[in-house]
């Protein structure tokens, strides 16, 4: 049996998928031109992200529709919260799969260097690849290296302005009896967030941190633990379309981000 393509959505996926998209009535009166298929378009967006090719040179042949209107279906996406509501169910399943380790959390933060986009504000110079225009990518992961939460900022920004807006911004996970967990005991970084003032607010949620001290000899053992987060950026990475960024508007790169999230989740979970 032939593997199947990486933009190629199974039957399970898109049965988990369609409930969450916009709908479209079409019109009784002057319908217009028929709207291509959504599954169809999607695939048409994981070539684009995994393929790293040129909206306008999508190949029609593929059946996928045309360049624009996959780059249009995807804004119409983004805009009305659908992966994040996406990342929500497949968060849920793999609790219920007993998939999610809770008990520690990792973050990381990777650059890359922007080629359009450079007045945008989630667009800035790099203090680590001599002032270029960049974007990064940061991630939140559990103990496991899923990704519960990724965000895009500027190159510029510190790491540790994410700390919190990611722990924060984790939903409450559900898929067990019992309360929904909103938060692990721990979060493991690197000296990136070496701030004692983001510790007091870990701990005042109640939440252990485990963040290496900037000017103490490496041996903490603590890259024991984070290196799940570098693994999980590595995965985020592999579609060609994340390792530089190509989009002008903030909005059309953090969906292909949050996509690339969505379809990692899918590959912890057996039945997709």
């Amino acid at each position: 049996m032939a593997q199947r393509k990486p933009w190629e959505i199974s039957d399970e996926l898109w049965a988990v998928i369609e409930p969450l998209l916009p709908r479209h009535e079409r019109r009784y009166r002057y319908p217009g031109r028929k709207r291509i298929d959504d599954r169809k378009t999607l695939q048409g967006v994981l070539f684009v992200l995994y393929t790293g090719i040129q909206w306008e040179f999508l190949p029609q042949e593929l059946g996928f529709g045309s360049g624009p209107t996959c780059w249009r279906r995807l804004a119409e996406w983004q805009a009305a919260g659908v992966w994040g509501e996406l990342q929500q169910v497949l968060l849920d399943r793999l609790r219920a799969a007993d998939r999610l380790d809770f008990s520690r959390a990792t973050i990381d933060a990777s650059h890359v260097q922007a080629k359009r986009g450079r007045s945008r504000p989630k667009v800035g110079p790099s203090p680590v690849d001599r002032a270029r225009p960049g974007s990064k990518h940061h991630v939140l992961t559990d103990g496991n290296g899923i990704p519960l939460r990724v965000s895009l900022t500027g190159a510029h920004r510190n790491d540790v302005t994410q700390l919190l807006p990611l722990v924060d911004d984790l939903p409450p996970v559900r898929g067990k009896r019992g309360r929904p967990r909103r938060k692990p005991r721990a979060v493991y970084a690197d000296r990136g967030y070496d701030h004692d003032i983001y510790r007091r607010r870990l701990r005042e949620r109640n939440i252990t941190p485990k963040i290496a001290r900037r000017g103490q000899a490496h041996g903490s053992g603590l890259g024991r633990v984070r290196w799940v987060a570098e693994s999980a950026i590595a995965h985020l990475h592999g579609p060609r379309r994340l390792r530089m960024r190509w989009e002008t508007r903030d909005d059309m790169h953090d969906a292909f981000l949050q996509l690339a999230q969505c379809m990692a989740l899918t590959r912890r979970l057996p039945a997709f």
